[in-house]
């Protein structure tokens, strides 16, 4: 589809983490070559213009506010409200991860809520995990692909090992006895 997503993400990125636009940035939905040097180049032109128009100011919400889109704004708000309900987050890829990052620079707590569901493949989603401070995803299957299918498909993951936590008998339950 191609509607400059990872594009924002990366510009948050780069803006929330001060690594370069050119290690946030990756090929999206199959961008390549001199299509790529020229979405970098864009982005890097773009990072400039807010440099002159906001300065140095790189918090949060003025990031989100200059290179996010509406959905980004949304999302973000939509975390920090879940985790002020104590609910579990489920963090997709790489345009959520840039996402997240946003929430948790105002709310830092935010991260004892989240479970990152897979490690995509688009550039710079394992730094930015990394910059996060996750420990590890639930799923890396190579997958370049958006729209919850990292979240859909470490579900049952997810699923069977609250089942496993809730259900599961101790030794001492299941009448086990230690030799």
């Amino acid at each position: 589809m191609g509607i400059g997503n990872t594009s924002a993400a990366s510009l948050l990125m780069s803006l929330l983490t001060n690594i370069p636009v050119e290690e946030c940035t990756g090929q999206g939905t199959g961008v390549e070559g001199a299509a790529l040097q020229r979405k970098t180049a864009v982005l890097k032109q773009v990072l400039e213009n807010r440099s002159k128009r906001e300065g140095t100011v790189n918090d949060a919400f003025s990031c989100l506010r200059y290179v996010g889109g509406f959905e980004m704004a949304m999302m973000c708000g939509a975390m920090l409200k879940a985790a002020e309900k104590g609910m579990v987050l489920m963090i997709d890829g790489f345009i959520s991860s840039s996402v997240f990052l946003c929430a948790q620079r105002m709310y830092p707590a935010i991260h004892n809520y989240a479970i990152f569901c897979h490690k995509s493949e688009e550039r710079g989603h394992e730094q930015l995990l990394s910059e996060i401070g996750s420990t590890g995803q639930v799923l890396d299957l190579g997958m370049r692909l958006g729209e919850g299918t990292g979240c859909a498909a470490a579900w049952p993951v997810i699923q069977s090992a609250v089942l496993i936590l809730n259900r599961m008998a101790s030794f001492e339950e299941a009448g086990v006895k230690n030799r």
